[in-house]
């Protein structure tokens, strides 16, 4: 059973910086890919960021320079770097997961999904 749960999220000033956790367990595959998405209210989930189990990342043009994901294999943790967040970066964020060598940026091809942590950044 795969799992994923989300930590990290808080409320802080615009300029600020978080880092956001998200503990998996249950994989199946060698293969893999790990994503974070964010929603904002009354918009389409969208891609923030995901990286590879060989390590290869991409970000949006939107976090590019400022975010930075990352992963820590022996504790089995993925992690989102967020420096420089902007009142845009104000949404419900989740990490997600996905088996296979194929990464993305469309969130119907993930198919496990944590619960979210807030992120909320004042101007």
């Amino acid at each position: 059973q795969v799992q994923l749960v989300e930590s990290g999220g808080g409320s802080v000033q615009s300029g600020g910086s978080l880092r956001l956790s998200c503990a998996t367990s249950g994989y199946k595959y060698s293969s893999y890919c790990l994503g974070w998405f964010r929603q904002a209210p009354g918009k389409e989930r969208e891609w923030v960021a995901s990286i590879t189990s060989a390590g290869i990342s991409g970000y949006a043009d939107s976090v590019k320079g400022r975010f930075t994901i990352s992963q820590d294999n022996a504790k089995n943790t993925l992690y989102l770097e967020m420096n420089s967040l902007k009142p845009e970066d104000t949404a419900m964020y989740y990490c997600a997961a996905k088996f296979g060598t194929y990464c993305g940026s469309d969130a119907t091809r993930y198919n496990y999904w944590g619960q979210g942590t807030q992120v909320t950044v004042s101007s």
